[in-house]
């Protein structure tokens, strides 16, 4: 029987643990005894705390698949297939994907293996792909239809992915091969929330032919500019700030990344790891991404932040997309209040969320009407506004008007 794989974990630098691969491909993950006995050790996940706040330290083993945290560092849907086939790595195998791209992973995390040398590689091309549930939902998910690599942007406008996928400082999100002008619209977007108040990291829109190292076959599909995204876990000099979504903080697997919790669960959360600044800046996300018609603000477009590495903050906003303007859905991705639907937003919904996940309610309502009086003045008179595409402003205004918190103002 051959040896056991191992990969070593790394925070900020620091070795804190180690995923090993065992025999029957069970994967367990265990944490460094000098980890455990630091008391200033810096936050790996809020998923890794008890009600005490005290580390967990017995991870159950998982078969296959990575413990739920580590599963969600790895990409999704088409940048996952294609890296996979680069590789030769047979898509469900996470353990050896977590390998190949531990050097430039979300956050401040890092995964090599133990020896120094490559985890062997596992392909099995007649291993048959898990099939999707008949009752699943049809979600417009932007992982699915959207390539993405960590990149540079240079001072002429233009960019360069690296040959590694390794080092980049901006997100490049290439067009969709399925709808028209995606990176146009979360550019325009993203601009919108930023005019009204949220905070967002820096967005261009940059022509691919002025970018070096594109997949040849994504540059006639979809459009011809991509959107770069200010990488918000880079520091200006480069340094690695830790991240985690919301995906990671519950423990739930990409896939169900629309259905384990609610908008309530990361009200509850953010409130109490960071107060009133943390809800406020939540509250006037939920009710722009609704009134935009967002329907893909799942549990992986949400994350934390840790600046101080130990203490959770709301991290910028990123993934605003109008999604009725390809899918004419008015449904949130998660539960709101009693419902998901956009057009049951309203003073009373936001009384009753308040309530149930034991918020302050005058907050929560002063922010949702400051929020949506701020939009209308933005949307109504700005020349950011003035610039979205007719195909993307008119689904919205048509939602607005449906909207009962616009029309309770």
């Amino acid at each position: 029987m051959s040896n056991p794989q191992v990969l070593e974990v790394a925070l900020h630098g620091r070795r804190i643990g180690t995923l090993t691969l065992l025999p029957g491909d069970q994967i367990l993950f265990v944490f460094d005894q000098a980890h455990i006995d630091d008391h200033k050790r810096p936050t790996l996940s809020l998923s890794f705390k008890d009600v005490m706040g005290e580390l967990i330290t017995d991870v159950r083993r998982t078969r296959t698949r990575l413990p739920s945290f580590f599963s969600n560092l790895l990409p999704e849907g088409a940048l996952l297939e294609y890296l996979a086939m680069k590789s030769g790595i047979n898509p469900r195998r996470e353990f050896f994907l977590l390998g190949m791209l531990g050097a430039d992973l979300p956050g401040a995390l890092t995964v090599r293996s133990a020896d120094g040398a490559s985890p062997l590689y596992a392909s099995d091309e007649n291993q048959k792909r898990e099939e999707h549930s008949q009752s699943a939902e049809y979600h417009f998910s932007l992982a699915g239809v959207q390539l993405k690599f960590s990149g540079m942007v240079n001072a002429t406008g233009g960019a360069t992915i690296p040959a590694a996928g390794v080092g980049g400082s901006w997100i490049i999100k290439f067009p969709s091969a399925i709808f028209d002008r995606v990176p146009e619209n979360e550019f325009a977007m993203m601009e919108l929330a930023r005019a009204i108040g949220i905070t967002v990291p820096d967005v261009r829109l940059i022509p691919l032919e002025a970018i070096q190292g594109v997949p040849q076959s994504r540059r006639q599909k979809g459009g011809n500019q991509a959107l770069a995204v200010k990488r918000f876990d880079r520091t200006e000099s480069g340094e690695k700030v830790h991240i985690e979504d919301f995906a990671q903080v519950f423990g739930v697997y990409p896939e169900k990344k629309y259905e384990r919790a609610g908008y309530r669960n990361l009200a509850e959360v953010i409130w109490l790891e960071s107060g009133e600044s943390g809800l406020t800046e939540f509250i006037r996300r939920l009710v722009f991404n609704t009134l935009i018609g967002n329907g893909d603000m799942h549990l992986k477009n949400w994350s934390l932040i840790y600046p101080d590495k130990r203490a959770a903050q709301l991290s910028p906003g990123y993934d605003f997309v109008s999604t009725i303007a390809y899918l004419p859905d008015e449904k949130l991705a998660l539960k709101l209040g009693h419902s998901k639907q956009m057009t049951d937003l309203s003073l009373d919904e936001l009384a009753w969320f308040a309530a149930k996940a034991r918020l302050p309610q005058r907050l929560v309502l002063d922010t949702a009407k400051e929020t949506v009086r701020r939009f209308l003045e933005v949307w109504h008179r700005s020349e950011t506004a003035e610039q979205i595409e007719e195909s993307v402003r008119m689904p919205i205004q048509k939602l607005l008007k449906d909207i009962p918190l616009v029309r309770e103002l």
